[in-house]
This record gives C-alpha cells, sequence and structure tokens, in this order.
C-alpha cells in the first residue's frame, strides 16, 4: 500500500511519515518534500518513478495522472474495479497527506497576476477530493494540526470509521474554502461584481465563543480573510475572553466613532448608541457621552476614535463597563485600566468594508455595507441652519445611522442629549428621545433632530417645536414632504433633506 505525500508546510511531517512507514506504507513524493523527508532519514519513492511520466511545466504536472487517480479512487469492494487496476498494473494508494499552495498568504503579498496564478493549486485539491471521496479505504490528511494525532493512531492501530470521516469531510471543507477564497479574491482583483448565480464567500472559523446572544445558543467568531480590518482582526490586550454579544457592540461602536475626525466618544448597549460626543480630548468626548445618558452608560461598551491617555483611563475606571476600544492606549492608561480584570481591552486597527449578510429562514439576506452618510445637503425651509446647527445636524445624522430603527437623535454642541430606537411609530421614537433629555436636565433649546428616515407627518415637527429644537435633518421622500416643510415654516425651524436613508434593523 502507498501513501502520497506532497505538502507546502513540511515542519512536523516527518513524524507522520514514519509512522506510515512503520504501517507498512510505502512512501511516494516528488519535488521539496521528497528532498524534505529524505533529509529526515527516509525512504521515498518519486511521483514519476510511479506513474512512468516526467513531472511537466514546471511542476504544474505531476500527480495528474490515472495511476495515481486511480489509486486513490480504486474501490477495493468493487470487483470490476479490482480487475481494471491489475489489468493496468494501477497499485492501491491507501494514505495521501496534501497540503495546498499558499495562494491567501501571496495574494496580499500584492504579487502581480501572472506570478500570483502560479499559487493557486491543481494537482493537490484533486488529490483531497479524490481521497476524501474513497474514505473508507483512503486516508487524508490535509491540516499540519492533525499530523501528531494521526501519527499517533497509526502507532496504535486504532484509525477509525469515524476517523476517517472527520478527515474526509476536514478536507472537503478545506478545498471548498480554497476555491471561495480564489473566487472571491480574483473579484476583487479583476474588479468583476462575482454575484454569480451559484458562488461561494470565503471564512475561517477562529474559534467558539463561550455562548451566543443567549446561554442555550452556540456561537463562533469567523473571519473573511479578504477583510484586512476590522473587529475580528483586533487585539485583546486585557479582560475576559469577548462574548459574542461583546463583538457586535465592539464593531458598531467603533464603526461609529470612526466617522469622525476630531476626539470622539461612544457608548453602546445592546448594539444601540445610548451617548455619543466629540471633545477637545478624549477624556472631555469620554464625559460628555456618558452624561448624555448616565443610566444606559452602566455596564455598557466604549469607543474612542483616538488613543485613550492616563486622564481618560482614570475617567473609565470609575464606571463598570464591559469592553472599551481605541487605537491605542498609553502605557500609563493600561496599568490603571487593568486594575480592573474582567475589563475587556481591545486595540482596534481600523474598519474594511465588504458585506452586510443576515440569516433569514431557508437562505440570507445580502447587502453591501451602508458607507455613505449623504448623498446631498439641501436646506428646504425658508430659514437657514446657522454654522452650529449645521454642525450638529450633520453630527446626529452620522449617530443616527448606527441606532436602530426607528431612530431619532437629538444633539446640541457636538453630542448627543436624547437619542430614540426601534420603536414601531417614528414620532414614539422622538418622545423617548425628548423624555430621555429632560430626565437627564437638558436645555432642548436650539437643539437639532435626527431621523434617519424621512417624517411620513408634521407631527415629529410640532413635537420638535413645542419644545425649543431649532433644525432638523431627514431623507425626505414623503408624500407629505409639503406638509413637513411649511409645519417647520411656521415654527422657524430649519430644514434639510439628505436624500439618503439609513434604516438599521
Amino acid at each position: 500500500m502507498k501513501a502520497i505525500i506532497s505538502v507546502y508546510y513540511k515542519e512536523g511531517v516527518e513524524e507522520l511519515a514514519h509512522a506510515l512507514k512503520e504501517a507498512g506504507y510505502e512512501l511516494v513524493s516528488s519535488g521539496g518534500t521528497a528532498d524534505y523527508l529524505r533529509r529526515k532519514g527516509l525512504e521515498v519513492v518519486e511521483v514519476e518513478d510511479i506513474t512512468k511520466f516526467p513531472e511537466i511545466f514546471d511542476g504544474r504536472v505531476k500527480t495528474l495522472h490515472p495511476v495515481i487517480h486511480g489509486g486513490i479512487l480504486m474501490r477495493d469492494w468493487v470487483e470490476k474495479d479490482k480487475e481494471d487496476a491489475n489489468r493496468l498494473g494501477i497499485e492501491p494508494i491507501g494514505a495521501v497527506v496534501v497540503n495546498l499552495y499558499p495562494f491567501e498568504e501571496k495574494f496580499f503579498e500584492g504579487l502581480e497576476e501572472r506570478e500570483l496564478m502560479e499559487f493557486i493549486d491543481v494537482g493537490g485539491p484533486a488529490l483531497l477530493r479524490a481521497s476524501a471521496k474513497n474514505f473508507y479505504r483512503v486516508l487524508v490528511v490535509c491540516d499540519p494540526e492533525d499530523y501528531g494525532w494521526v501519527a499517533q493512531k497509526l502507532k496504535e492501530g486504532s484509525i477509525s470509521l469515524k476517523d476517517r470521516k472527520y478527515l474526509a469531510l476536514k478536507a472537503f471543507s478545506m478545498t471548498a474554502y480554497y476555491d471561495s477564497l480564489i473566487s472571491r479574491a480574483l473579484s476583487d482583483l479583476f474588479e468583476i461584481d462575482g454575484i454569480f448565480p451559484k458562488f461561494a464567500i470565503p471564512v475561517k472559523s477562529l474559534g467558539e465563543l463561550r455562548y451566543g446572544e443567549n446561554p442555550h445558543q452556540r456561537a463562533w467568531l469567523l473571519e473573511n480573510p479578504l477583510e484586512g480590518l476590522g473587529i475580528t482582526k483586533a487585539k485583546v490586550l486585557h479582560g475576559k475572553e469577548m462574548s459574542y454579544n461583546n463583538y457586535l457592540d465592539a464593531d458598531s461602536s467603533f464603526k461609529l466613532v470612526s466617522q469622525f475626525q476630531e476626539p470622539a466618544c461612544a457608548i453602546v448597549k445592546h448594539n444601540n448608541p445610548c451617548g455619543v460626543a466629540l471633545g477637545k480630548s478624549p477624556a472631555e468626548a469620554f464625559l460628555r457621552a456618558k452624561e448624555s445618558d448616565p443610566e444606559s452608560a452602566f455596564g455598557g461598551i466604549v469607543a474612542f476614535n483616538c488613543p485613550v491617555d492616563l486622564e481618560t483611563a482614570k475617567l473609565l475606571k470609575e464606571l463598570f463597563l464591559e469592553v472599551i476600544l481605541a487605537p491605542e492606549y498609553e502605557e500609563k492608561a493600561m496599568e490603571v485600566l487593568k486594575i480592573k480584570k474582567n475589563l475587556r481591552i481591545i486595540q482596534f486597527f481600523g474598519l474594511s468594508h465588504y458585506w452586510d449578510i443576515k440569516k433569514v429562514s431557508g437562505g440570507y439576506l445580502l447587502q453591501e455595507e451602508d458607507t455613505v452618510d449623504y448623498q446631498k445637503f439641501e436646506v428646504v425651509s425658508q430659514r437657514k441652519p446657522t454654522p452650529e446647527e449645521v454642525k450638529d445636524l450633520i453630527f446626529a445624522f452620522k449617530v443616527c445611522k448606527y441606532a436602530k430603527s426607528n431612530a431619532v437623535v437629538i444633539a446640541k454642541d457636538g453630542r448627543t442629549i436624547g437619542i430614540g430606537t426601534g420603536n414601531t411609530s417614528r414620532v414614539d421614537s422622538l418622545r423617548c428621545a425628548i423624555q430621555k433629555a429632560k430626565r437627564f436636565g437638558f436645555d432642548l433649546n436650539g437643539a437639532v433632530m435626527a431621523s434617519e428616515a424621512f417624517l411620513p407627518f408634521s407631527d415629529s415637527v410640532e413635537l420638535c417645536a413645542e419644545v425649543g429644537i431649532s433644525a432638523i435633518i431627514q431623507p425626505g421622500g414623503s408624500i407629505r414632504d409639503k406638509e413637513v416643510i411649511q409645519a417647520c415654516d411656521r415654527h422657524g425651524i430649519a430644514l434639510v433633506f439628505t436624500g439618503t436613508r439609513h434604516f438599521r434593523h
């Protein structure tokens, strides 16, 4: 019985090769793998000695041969297969150890297109798929992580059918991932929209999480390798393991603060912003964000778009928080924050944009990520907003983009003072936002209001006028836009249309 060994990642494969040899397998290899095994003291037969055909095209074709694939795919429980093998001189191959050319790594090295094509493995996936298909007879190993335990089981003579099925399924998963990675990467490289009738998205598991949204749900953190940045690439510097909910909130909070150039802080709870503010320093931004809704800030996720210094760390330490995210932390700030053993401190390196995917029964919904702030900034009222109001309107509309629909944000002087989210009517979201602002003692006179979708009626304008809100920003596009504009003009409220809706469900 023969065993083919052809691996790109060679470290540790000699242990498995020795185990196969001791189990009675004749080792077959070629090129660098054959040289490596010989240096480790193993006797190896060259592939071309089996096929009686030389490698051609700089090794592009070496194992793609009927003698190799016939030896793998032959069924020893089918008499006709055995007769064909005997007639053609095909010897059975009982084990295949293969891993693939590192297309993923080479893609990110920015190789010239023709160079990159050389790292698309053809023979390797064919060997793995053939071996996995015939797992009853052929042992297939595709992952270097499996070399050790497979070697041990071979020494013990304890490879079970379940082990074979596990290894076969892993091989199919590996080739599926590899092909999907190539497809998506080349779609980007060739600048071709790869949303074909049938396509795949590459993901790899970074590990199982403690649980999902609730303790009875299993959950995993999956990474798209083609996204160079994002929450999956963030570094946990300190604290407890991140949870499923932590990842959701952390991602939303950092996306939000990344909208701003000046120091910004966002406090997020249950994937909704509860306080967002700008400041001259991270400390000032945090205090202003916390004061927006001090009740909801307790147990929240706090994100900064700037380094966290010692002053900010001392303020953060006084509040119970789940997670803190920032691009950098001063050394002394870390010393202060690390006093809280369970506090998760995350270094976030930046964002990348790909697709937004949601699960529905029977399938998935896929859309582009919402990366547009607004298409226009059109003043449609008689009164024009002041320069200060313009700043607050833009700020509020950016925050509104990250609040769950129906969403309303009231802002003043570069911070939120009331946020209403997730209501089934927009005017109820406005009532919630006003009630919060009043509860925490904010003066609504001169504040601005942002709505992530159009105002369907003028009732929201009437409410704004009652409490002194002086400017409104919304997408526009309602059949009652004229009524809304007239209501704003009656009350001297400035009204801006953006032409861009930001539903978030």
